[in-house]
Parts: structure tokens; C-alpha cells; sequence
């Protein structure tokens, strides 16, 4: 890429996308295109084919998606596969209508089976049934990489598919229902500190800058806890407040002896891989300037008995390194200063038991991470107070 030349960042206002735009422009590239999704709908076709024949862009980032955490993912399964399917269409198919010569898709390491053999190579794909949770966006990412390779294989397109690990950092989505396990649990934390200090300044400042289910600042204490309580933020022995009145609220907080509790779904012992998101920008920005199909193909022609079948020529971006999710909730509990107690909910699902990255191809092209989580949680924290 030339600094002058045009970049569409797809999904610019995103935790991924608005990373990749800061890092472009601290690289020095100077005529980059965004759209927020208000502007341009990627999952109408029409306009995303009017958007391409008007700024005819050059290289093209793909970190628009519908994402979220393993409760969003089992409510709205035909969602996630519809709109992210429509969205690869749609960006894709333009790419090469227009003559885009290259093209970064965001995947993600959900696309790996539930068994997978770890830590997960490339080679893993479509070996072995999907985590059920989230079956339908895995599928729908799986056929992003399948588009990306056979464009490029008809089409003769320069498509690179990478797959990022979890990711977490600036700009993340912090909505109880439909974030990430690590964004969920630093604001269910702060919720619970704000709780457990009988802080209700801070409480409703939280909420009237991220409303829950409509519930802001503003609303009674007793649809307040009544919603945290639903997303397991709540004072001990008070979990079902529906027979409480505000007289008994305004005691329970009187007592200064009443804790709180912060419920999290599973057992706690599945082991996660995270990244931070501008980590993730920058090995995004590192492939599409150092990385092209066909350096991937040789790779794999190389290293294969059978050279007619080009497959998995995707990239893995992550640390491999991973911890559970029990230590990663306590790591968090000591970096927010919550007093309370962590109860883990084992009636709810787990979700993948272990994905971790093998990112050896990455490493072999030449870009390492640098934050670690133990780092990386305390950033995160002091962005979202921030």
C-alpha cells in the first residue's frame, strides 16, 4: 500500500476497525474511508454496490461484523448467521466487481471445532464438529475464508482471511447482554464495587452512559438492582428482589454489613486466549502490507503431498498463551477494587473448554505480540473509567 492510497476500513467505529484506522494513521496513511453503520447498511446490497462504484477504494479492511458474548450468540443464532453472511457477501463480491486489489477479512477462532487439537493450527479447520453455542457465526465466518480462498483461486483476487483470538481493548462493547466475556466482566465488577461501596453516584453516572435493557441513571433503585440483578450484579442473599419494596431497599443499603455479589456463567475453568485490539490492528496492518496469497499457497505447496488442494491458507493472530476464566475474573476483581464475592453459575454453559491459538504461521512472517492479559486488564479497566 502506497500512504496515498484509498483504504476502506469496513466497520471503522468498532473495537477492531477503530483500531486499524489509528494505526493506519499513525503508519501515515492519509486517505482513508470509513462509514458508520448509520450511513451505510453492509447488509444492503444496493447500497454497498453504489458505495464502491462512488469511492472505487483500493485495499479494503473487513472488520465489520455482528458479534457478541455466549448469551447473545444462544438468543439470536439466525442473526448471526444471516447478517454476517450478508455482510462477506456483499463487501467481498464489491471488492472484486471493483477491482479492489486487496482485501483483509476478520474472522475469528470460533471457526475451530470444539475438540480441536491444541493449541489450534490452521490445519484444525472443518476437522471436527463446531462449540454448539456459537455454531451459526462460526459458520458464517468459515464462509468468509472459503469466499476470500475461492475468489482468489477463480478470480485470480488477492484476499487475505485472518483470525484473531479474543480480543479486548479501546471502544470495546461493554452492553451486559450482548458483550465479550472480558468487557462483561471489568463493568459487572465495576457495577459490583460501585454496589458493595453503597456508591450510587457512580452507579447511575454507569448506567446513564450505558442504559441497560432502557434502564439509565435515572430510574428507582429498585428497577436498577432489579435489572443488575438479571445480569448477576446484586447485594448477597438479595438475587430475586421482585418481593422487595423501596422501604426494604433503603435498609438493605443502610446495612453496612451487606456484600455483593457478582454471578458469572460456567464453572469458570474453560482456558481463553486474549489479545489486546490495537495488538490486533497492528498484525492486520502487518499482513496486508507484507503478506500476499500467493506466498500463502507456495507455504502450503510446500509443506503438502497433494499441491492441487489449496486449503487453510488463512492466518491465526493471537498470543498462545491462555488463563481461565476463574483467574482472569479475580485478576479483574483485584485491578477494579471490587470487595465482594465471585459466585460462579455452573447451571449455564460453559461454552468451548479450550481455544488456544497456534500462531507459529504469524510468527514465521515475522510479527510477535507484546501486552500480556495481566497488563492488558489493567489498561482496559482504566479506558472504561476514563
Amino acid at each position: 500500500m502506497e500512504l496515498t492510497s484509498k483504504i476502506y476500513v469496513a466497520g471503522h467505529k468498532g473495537l477492531v476497525g477503530s483500531a486499524i484506522w489509528k494505526n493506519l494513521q499513525a503508519k501515515g496513511y492519509t486517505n482513508l474511508v470509513g462509514r458508520a453503520s448509520s450511513e451505510l447498511d453492509l447488509r444492503d446490497q444496493k447500497a454497498v454496490e453504489e458505495f464502491f462504484a462512488a469511492e472505487k477504494p483500493e485495499y479494503v479492511f473487513l472488520a465489520a461484523a455482528k458479534v457478541g458474548g455466549i448469551m447473545a450468540n444462544s438468543i439470536y443464532r439466525a442473526d448471526f448467521i444471516y447478517q454476517n453472511l450478508q455482510i462477506q457477501n456483499n463487501v467481498i463480491h464489491n471488492a472484486y466487481l471493483h477491482g479492489v486489489k486487496k482485501l483483509l477479512f476478520l474472522g475469528s477462532t470460533c471457526i475451530y471445532p470444539r475438540d480441536a487439537q491444541q493449541p489450534m493450527k490452521e490445519t484444525e479447520l472443518l476437522t471436527s464438529p463446531l462449540e454448539y453455542t456459537n455454531e451459526p457465526y462460526a459458520i458464517a465466518k468459515i464462509a468468509g475464508i472459503k469466499m476470500c480462498e475461492s475468489y482468489n483461486l477463480q478470480y485470480g483476487t488477492n484476499y487475505i482471511a485472518v483470525m484473531p483470538t479474543n480480543l479486548y481493548g479501546p471502544n470495546d462493547n461493554f452492553d451486559l447482554e450482548k458483550s465479550h466475556v472480558l468487557p462483561a466482566m471489568i463493568r459487572k465488577m465495576h457495577l459490583g464495587k460501585c454496589l458493595f461501596n453503597n456508591d450510587w453516584d457512580a452507579l447511575r453516572e454507569d448506567l446513564n452512559k450505558r442504559p441497560v435493557e432502557g434502564v439509565s441513571g435515572d430510574a428507582a433503585e429498585l428497577d436498577i438492582l432489579r435489572v443488575l440483578a438479571k445480569y448477576g450484579v446484586y447485594y448477597a442473599n438479595y438475587a430475586n428482589i421482585d418481593g422487595l419494596n423501596q422501604e426494604a431497599i433503603r435498609e438493605i443499603r443502610s446495612n453496612s454489613s451487606n456484600s455483593c455479589t457478582v454471578e458469572l456463567w460456567g464453572t469458570g475453568t474453560p482456558l481463553r486466549e486474549f489479545l489486546w485490539s490495537e495488538e490486533m490492528a497492528d498484525a492486520s496492518v502487518f499482513c496486508m502490507e507484507n503478506v500476499n496469497f500467493d506466498d500463502l499457497v507456495r507455504e502450503i505447496r510446500s509443506n503438502s503431498s497433494n499441491s492441487q488442494e489449496i486449503r487453510n491458507t488463512h492466518i491465526n493472530i493471537g498470543t498462545g498463551r491462555e488463563i481461565t476464566i476463574r483467574d482472569l475474573a479475580y485478576r479483574i476483581k483485584e485491578v477494579v477494587g471490587f470487595g465482594g464475592e465471585i459466585v460462579f453459575n455452573s447451571d449455564k454453559p460453559d461454552g468451548t473448554m479450550r481455544k488456544l491459538t497456534d500462531p507459529s504461521k504469524l510468527h514465521s512472517l515475522g510479527w510477535h505480540h507484546k501486552i500480556e492479559i495481566e497488563d492488558g486488564v489493567k489498561m482496559m479497566y482504566d479506558w472504561y473509567i476514563s
